[in-house]
């Protein structure tokens, strides 16, 4: 049977400015491209030759149809993708620092996505050769956030491999509290946690890298996927296998969309090798290894182009830039 990642959550609009270093005030023309953390993902599954589906709802308008045609010029499924007249498609204006480093202001109050329903999920035909991404902006207190339990529900049931990627965005919460009691509520869901380091002492309230990460080992979590953006990433086991890979090295212009490739290559791999919530436990040290240094070298080369998904590479790609001299 075909193994296909589907994710969940945001997806939005980036307004993304043609200067660097410029103060979001001050920026004066923006590029509009395709953005949100879960759809990002699910393009660059396809891109690298996975088989992905997108979930979400978008405003019946001009950029929700913009989205869909992205998506599907990126052969990403969007049979689940629906469609609403309560509300728009969500935007984001993103300004950039010289060195790649991204500001955001958010227009979502609320936006199509939030308004994802319990039974818009029913049908999503999750399976034990499956895998299940989603990320923590749509985890707030809406009707949204009741499709994700259901949905997760649904993969756990279907023993789906589950990954989730926070992907911290505090600017789109009440309060920081709120942010992360709804990360710390789905954590034990997932069976692949990723994290950055900006992250972790959020999340977790241990300054301690270490005693940080061994705390995130609660309920199905077996491997937490901790990255360190140009210093590399590792990843640690439930039972204290401990992987790293460094970086590469690039000039990077835009890390827009760096985290989400990262993540989406890493479940191409596990899905192109046809993991499960079973087999993750054995795979090899060196195994591991390799996998995170196409995944360091997948988001390394995303942010040496603008944007997130023009930025997202395919397979040969990947694998010429990894393996140059």
């Amino acid at each position: 049977m075909e193994n296909k990642v589907y994710t969940i959550g945001e997806a939005l609009i980036d307004f993304i400015p043609d200067e660097t270093g410029v103060a979001l005030k001050d920026v004066k023309e923006f590029k509009r491209v395709m953005g949100g953390a879960p759809a990002n993902v699910a393009v660059a599954v396809a891109k690298l030759g996975g088989k992905s589906a997108f979930i979400s709802k978008l405003g019946r308008d001009s950029f929700g149809e913009h989205i869909i045609d992205t998506l599907k010029a990126n052969a990403v499924n969007t049979n689940w993708v629906f469609k609403t007249d309560e509300a728009n498609t969500g935007l984001a204006f993103v300004s950039l620092q010289k060195d790649g480093q991204r500001d955001f202001s958010f227009y979502r109050n609320p936006s199509a996505d939030m308004l994802l329903t319990e039974n818009d999920v029913d049908d999503v035909p999750l399976t034990n050769n499956d895998i299940l991404h989603f990320c923590s902006v749509d985890l707030i207190d809406a009707p949204v956030k009741k499709a994700h339990r259901r949905l997760i529900e649904a993969g756990l049931n279907s023993d789906t491999l589950i990954s989730f990627d926070p992907n911290v965005r505090l600017p789109l919460w009440p309060s920081h509290t709120e942010c992360k009691n709804a990360i710390l509520e789905f954590l034990p869901y997932a069976h692949i946690l990723k994290i950055s380091d900006d992250e972790l002492e959020f999340i977790t309230g241990i300054n301690d890298a270490d005693k940080a990460i061994q705390s995130l080992f609660v309920g199905n979590v077996q491997w937490v996927v901790y990255t360190l953006g140009s210093k590399g990433a590792t990843i640690i086991t439930r039972d204290n296998k401990k992987v790293t890979s460094p970086s590469f090295l690039v000039k990077a212009c835009d890390t827009t969309g760096a985290g989400d490739a990262f993540i989406g290559a890493l479940l191409y791999k596990l899905s192109e090798n046809k993991q499960t919530i079973n087999s993750l436990k054995n795979i090899s040290s060196t195994e591991m290894t390799k996998i995170l240094q196409f995944c360091n070298g997948y988001a390394a080369l995303t942010t040496t182009r603008s944007g997130a998904v023009d930025a997202l590479s395919s397979l040969d790609e990947t694998v010429k830039f990894i393996n140059r001299k």
